[in-house]
């Protein structure tokens, strides 16, 4: 596993904890139920890393992370009324917050900083969401391990499990 939290990711987890994403020269991927954490730290190399942010284990509040970015890209996967900041956000070279509907709903606030150094992050909302963590490894997964238990698939929602 790639992400490494400085604290316990359960329940009764202090609110400052911090869960730290790491992806040098490759991928890395946390979708569904992974985290309880509400602030994260993402450090990327010439890779990828894809947060899923949906999962209501995540407490209420602002949610914050901070990014270190080099030639990489990082996809975020928010509900649909989600409020992206990302003012606090330095670029050098070429990098770009890719929102396509940017809509900002009234919905918990995501604040995003630190630096981009030719990258981009990547946000995707509601269905696409959805969508982007269907279209994975840990999808496919993940249904073959709810068969075998009888329960319900989490990542394409994790609204849905919990």
């Amino acid at each position: 596993m790639n992400a490494t939290p400085t604290t316990a990711t359960t329940a009764d987890a202090p609110a400052d904890a911090v869960t730290r994403v790491q992806a040098h020269y490759r991928n890395v991927k946390q979708l569904g139920h992974w985290t309880a954490d509400r602030r994260f730290e993402v450090r990327a190399r010439r890779g990828s890393v894809v947060l899923d942010l949906r999962s209501p284990q995540i407490p209420d509040g602002d949610i914050d992370i901070e990014v270190d970015l080099d030639h990489s890209m990082v996809k975020l996967l928010v509900p649909q009324d989600a409020q992206i900041d990302h003012w606090d956000l330095r670029y050098t070279g070429r990098g770009r917050v890719k929102d396509w509907t940017g809509e900002d709903g009234e919905g918990r606030r995501i604040r995003i900083t630190g630096e981009i150094r030719h990258g981009e992050i990547r946000v995707h909302r509601g269905g696409v969401a959805t969508l982007s963590a269907m279209f994975s490894r840990e999808f496919v997964q993940d249904v073959r391990r709810a068969r075998r238990e009888g329960t319900e698939p989490t990542i394409a929602d994790p609204a849905r499990g919990a």
